[in-house]
């Protein structure tokens, strides 16, 4: 008799690209300071003036998360949650990808894998976490058996909430030198610069962050 995972390679385990339907951030850090007051006012010569205190800690927001955006991975933990449709696999072996974790190679924590129960009345239901583990060679839960008590009547019954843990690469100087860059920028235009398009800076963010972002296959 095969295995519920060689069950599951048999009646075709399809990634075409990825097997969610949809997916949402569910919370982003906006409280833990990244570059500190002390940084930022160095950065700009402002010494001794705390009126500004309360702009420049918006801006280091916004330029954190412009940072994160653009190196595609998170300095501090982002959590998700994905939504999966019903394979029609019970007690089987399937296989959810993760979006937002092949970038970053930093981990995740996998908070709570769920399902829809059947009509009338739908109601979320955890599995125990002896169901599933994460596979992080293939950004992957990989859930041991699905219940057949699984919704056929909602889109998207399968959900997994999950933690992409913060990448150190985050606080290497270089990464810290590239906010503090962006962020005296934002600082001193208020309103967009040019609709013109413009020669990059040498030396500028770019440069700074390019050999840290992820190359995407």
């Amino acid at each position: 008799m095969p295995s519920l995972l060689t069950a599951s390679l048999a009646n075709g385990n399809t990634r075409n690209p990825f097997s969610y339907a949809s997916f949402e951030q569910v919370s982003r850090d906006q409280a833990t300071e990244w570059l500190t007051l002390s940084e930022i006012t160095n950065q700009l010569n402002l010494f001794q003036d705390e009126s500004q205190d309360e702009y420049l800690s918006s801006l280091e927001l916004a330029t954190r998360f412009a940072i994160e955006d653009y190196l595609g991975f998170a300095i501090f933990p982002v959590q998700y949650r994905v939504y999966y449709g019903n394979t029609g696999l019970f007690s089987t072996a399937i296989f959810l990808d993760l979006p937002e974790v092949s970038a970053g190679k930093t981990g995740v924590t996998i908070n709570s894998v769920s399902y829809y129960t059947n009509d009338p009345n739908p109601v979320v239901t955890a599995l125990p976490t002896s169901a599933y583990y994460y596979d992080p060679t293939g950004n992957r839960v990989v859930v041991t058996s699905i219940p057949d008590t699984i919704s056929v009547n909602i889109a998207n019954p399968i959900q997994v909430l999950y933690t992409v843990n913060a990448n150190p690469i985050g606080q290497y100087p270089v990464i810290k030198q590239a906010g503090l860059l962006l962020l005296t920028h934002l600082y001193n235009q208020r309103s967009n610069t040019t609709e013109v398009r413009l020669n990059t800076i040498p030396f500028g963010v770019d440069t700074l962050l390019r050999p840290y972002k992820p190359l995407v296959m």
